[in-house]
């Protein structure tokens, strides 16, 4: 085991650069990419988790590597978004800030593309882009990366599920044949394996940790409430946490800005991060959330890829995605950089499926947890608000001045009563909120008729669909999505506001889905699945044209279709 960076091989301008950012000791990702990137020419997977250290895992051995007097393009790193692209390029600048005539150089859309263009001409060894923009630079032939030696994939698999899949053939395809190429993901997804067996030749992986496995410093909690409840429950979560700093994930742009509005109304520091948002916004948003002024950020989350933040106490699925590899990236962005996280979700009764699978996926066990009481909240509320006050340094020259006047103003309250009152002052908002507040929990019993419901209605279903009045919706997407009759009856539930809705037949076949729903509901259930993403592919929903056969299909239609039909309660 190598216990400094030095003995990792790595030289002296580097090692200086590193000193004064702090870094000591390498993390286990670092510990196996570099010496190998240094000593040996090969391509590479390696999956790790994010705050693992895998910018200096990657990019301390790729400066080594670089001429930095010849000015010809020799490394090009690309990653999914604008702020990973930008954080990249400031971490390799730090770790060279030493080396001479060492340039990189951060390309990416939302910025002047002339200055970008600029810059190039004048000489970059290394470049960090997003897909879009450096695919543009290439179509103008602005840029030449026909001499690149290293080509990283950072965040591999959000790239893929952006749908980048095409811009990356059109990049790869303007670089040498003879390059290594190296690829960091934190899963290692159908796509990932797709792109390693596509551009890499025999690569050597490497895995810290168990495969698609969840961060080791997160802990994983879930909340079982109705439907309904979902909101006031995630009140009371924040609540219960007076430190809490956090990313709450929905499914859609709608719902995160209706929850972040709510938030806002109900007084929380709290902000929406969407697709909407002009890149201005969006800029004004994370930098708030940063150096935290917002307490809460509600994202999605395509919004929320690529951001740099170390520190998160929680992270909160108000919704959980719609594939396992989401919950694994929405969780590694709390417990980082040597901290400890909480990975919270809220559910409802029909949604304990999903935890059964994500703890497979993930390699741990969730907890249930219950849904503080307002006592309880208000317990920790006053605890925390003492502790606080314990803690606050006095100014002596500026109180003394006004203590007199202060102790006089105050001298005909005794100890109790100051006391109380200066409770009261800080804390009326939450006793007079959670006055007589009711219990959010899911309790046993309930569970169990909802599961004997589940059988009867899966029983007794084919007779009382008959009386229903359903509508037939067509999805563009199918088995190939990993789309299951359990999610999309999640997806439907999962809709705010609005409770249980029937649900009738679901096929699914390769590349295509149709289920029935009561027809009431038609407009929200277009709204919930138009635009979402399921591993990497937008859906879009329609209502269906054609009727499902009145009876069960012929063997040579079967055959054809090779499609599936399921009865949902």
């Amino acid at each position: 085991m190598m216990n400094t960076f030095a003995d990792l091989g790595i030289n002296n301008d580097i090692l200086k650069g590193l000193s004064s950012l702090g870094f000591q000791e390498p993390t286990p990702v670092q510990e196996q990419v570099i010496p190998l990137m240094l000593e040996r020419q090969v391509d590479m997977v390696s999956l790790a988790q994010t705050g693992t250290g895998k910018t200096a895992a990657f990019g301390v051995p790729l400066i080594q590597l670089t001429n930095s007097k010849n000015k010809q393009t020799q490394g090009l790193i690309l990653c999914p978004t604008r702020e990973l692209c930008m954080q990249v390029a400031r971490d390799l600048e730090a770790f060279s800030r030493h080396v001479k005539g060492l340039r990189v150089l951060a390309v990416y859309g939302g910025a002047s593309i002339e200055q970008q263009i600029n810059a190039l001409r004048k000489g970059v060894q290394i470049i960090v882009a997003t897909p879009g923009r450096l695919n543009d630079l290439i179509n103008r032939g602005n840029v030449n990366i026909s001499g690149v030696r290293y080509v990283v994939f950072d965040e591999a698999d959000e790239m893929l599920q952006m749908g980048f899949q095409d811009e990356l053939n059109a990049i790869l395809a303007q670089t040498p044949a003879e390059k290594n190429t190296l690829l960091f993901s934190a899963t290692m997804s159908r796509e990932v394996k797709a792109i390693a067996g596509r551009y890499m030749s025999d690569p050597v992986e490497i895995t810290i940790g168990k495969r698609n496995a969840g961060a080791e410093n997160v802990h994983h909690e879930y909340y079982m409430v109705h439907a309904r409840d979902r909101y006031p429950a995630l009140k009371r979560i924040v609540d219960n946490c007076p430190d809490n700093y956090s990313i709450i994930f929905c499914r859609t742009r709608r719902e995160t800005h209706e929850v972040a509005n709510k938030l806002i109304q109900d007084g929380y520091n709290a902000d929406a991060l969407h697709g909407d948002l002009s890149q201005a916004q969006r800029d004004q948003v994370m930098k708030k959330f940063r150096c935290k002024n917002l307490q809460l950020l509600v994202a999605t989350d395509v919004a929320a890829r690529g951001l740099d933040v170390n520190d998160l106490t929680h992270v909160i699925n108000y919704n959980l995605p719609d594939d396992n590899a989401g919950y694994t990236h929405r969780s590694g962005r709390t417990g980082r950089a040597g901290r400890s996280g909480t990975s919270v979700a809220i559910i409802h009764m029909k949604e304990r499926f999903k935890i059964r699978q994500i703890e497979k996926n993930i390699k741990k066990k969730f907890k249930q947890c219950r849904i503080p009481s307002g006592a309880d909240i208000c317990k920790k509320q006053l605890v925390n608000l003492i502790d606080v006050v314990t803690k606050v340094e006095v100014d002596h020259d500026q109180i003394d001045p006004l203590y007199a006047e202060i102790s006089e103003k105050l001298g005909a309250l005794d100890r109790e009563e100051l006391i109380k009152k200066f409770i009261s002052l800080e804390f009326n908002r939450f006793l007079k909120y959670y006055k007589n507040a009711p219990d959010l929990n899911v309790d046993d019993r309930e569970k169990k008729r909802h599961g004997k419901r589940e059988h009867q209605g899966r029983e007794f279903h084919h007779n009382s669909s008959r009386k229903q009045k359903f509508t037939q919706f067509f999805l563009n997407v199918g088995r190939r999505q990993g789309i299951m009759p359990q999610g999309l009856i999640g997806k439907i539930n999962g809709i705010p506001g609005v409770g249980r809705i029937k649900v009738g037949k679901i096929e699914i076949l390769r590349n295509t889905a149709r289920l029935e729903a009561d027809s009431r509901y038609t407009p929200q259930i277009l709204a919930a699945f138009q635009h979402a993403e399921i591993n990497g592919k937008t859906v879009s929903i329609e209502v269906s044209r054609t009727n499902y056969p009145a009876s069960r299909p012929k063997h040579d239609e079967i055959r054809h279709r090779k499609g599936r039909k399921f009865k949902a309660a």
